[in-house]
């Protein structure tokens, strides 16, 4: 299995925005080959760090996933958000394998 965070710092004030928008996401992802699940974390110390927890079957299937057609259109309509403050976050991103469960 692989592991995949992208960890957002939001700027004060507009975290229940963002997390409204991954409630609402298109979905397109869960339709991708070797994609397993998703969730959308908060941190209790920091309610503005949020962190975004992809789960793949491998490594191989997230790469074919971040070089897809529906990853470049999603990632194109956050860039035109309104909200341009939110549209120029660049999230940390990291990736792990699972090596024991």
């Amino acid at each position: 299995m692989y592991i995949v965070h992208s960890i957002v710092e939001v700027p004060e004030g507009k975290a229940e925005e963002v997390i409204g928008l991954y409630r609402n996401r298109s979905r397109l992802v869960d339709n991708a080959p070797g994609f397993i699940g998703f969730q959308l974390w908060q941190s209790e110390a920091s309610a503005g760090e949020l962190t975004v927890h992809m789960q793949w079957e491998s490594k191989e299937h997230y790469l074919r996933w971040v070089t897809s057609d529906d990853f470049k259109r999603i990632h194109e309509l956050e860039r035109k958000y309104p909200d341009q403050e939110l549209a120029a976050i660049i999230p940390t991103v990291k990736r792990y394998k699972v090596v024991a469960q």
